[in-house]
């Protein structure tokens, strides 16, 4: 492992030559990724681009244009569909707070560095959106120009259904949606590959956390933290190593005290939210 991570900040209002000089630099290494761990077994490029038109239809012609500078072959076409990807995990803990007409949404990274790709990217594909890129064009949190915000967590449990990756939810959210109430109700019957968790916040000072289910469904929960395991009878994955229950607690308390948003950053550069044991 790395001992430090180099960020990017990169704006490209459509997919062009930065976005390919990104897709050369790091398709070897995901290709890599994908076929070790049985992305050619999944669903061919017509079943992924059919999902693609049902569930995310204003995207297809943004998917087009990445396969294209892609170089147009059937497996980057499908990597980059996020549809029924192989599983993947990662960390994290998550909150939201809005109090007098301040909000902020905080999270930190749980995951290696060298699992991070180190990418912001800025770009105007359906309209302004900016965020951290994962899987080349997804996103493991981001705003949009209304001032929506989501972050990921990951669920806790390895179990898969079809559904997207996580990450192409949460670009998907931002290319479309204004406000958390809009979001929620697109998750309804978006299916996510996983089980995942998301927190959202809008302009307006609404906040929200949401628990999604392998293959779709999904639970409103409150309040709006989220770390990496969810509500039920299936335990999360390695709880003690990755402190998850702790990290919940702490947050819980945290929000529910007299903590102003604009602190709420700093806390978490403290134990346990703060952590070196990287997932």
């Amino acid at each position: 492992m790395s001992g430090s991570l180099t960020f990017e900040a990169v704006a490209e209002a459509t997919p062009g030559a930065k976005w390919k000089e990104r897709w050369d630099w790091s398709w070897p290494a995901y290709e890599a990724w994908f076929t070790g761990r049985g992305g050619d077994d999944g669903p061919d490029r017509a079943a992924c681009e059919a999902a693609l038109g049902r569930y995310m239809p204003e995207l297809v012609e943004t998917h087009a244009r990445l396969a294209d500078l892609a170089g147009g072959g059937d497996r980057a076409a499908r990597f980059l569909s996020g549809w029924c990807p192989p599983a993947y995990l990662g960390g994290c803990t998550l909150a939201a707070q809005s109090r007098a007409g301040e909000v902020r949404l905080v999270r930190n990274y749980d995951l290696s560095p060298d699992l991070n790709e180190g990418l912001m990217l800025r770009s105007d594909w359906c309209r302004p959106v900016v965020g951290m890129v994962e899987f080349l064009w997804g996103l493991s949190d981001g705003i949009n120009d209304a001032g929506l915000c989501i972050a990921l967590a990951y669920g806790g449990r390895g179990t898969t259904g079809r559904g997207f990756g996580i990450t192409h939810i949460v670009r998907y959210l931002l290319e479309t949606c204004d406000t958390v109430g809009e979001a929620l109700r697109r998750l309804e019957r978006l299916p996510s590959h996983m089980a995942y968790n998301l927190v959202l916040a809008d302009a307006s000072g609404r906040v929200s956390s949401v628990e999604l289910y392998p293959g779709g469904g999904l639970r409103e929960m409150g309040p709006a933290i989220a770390t990496n395991h969810q509500h039920g009878t299936d335990p999360a994955d390695r709880p003690a190593f990755t402190r998850t229950i702790e990290r919940r607690d702490h947050v819980e308390l945290l929000i529910s005290g007299d903590i102003a948003p604009a602190a709420l950053a700093d806390r978490f550069l403290d134990a346990p939210l703060y952590q070196t044991n990287h997932a």
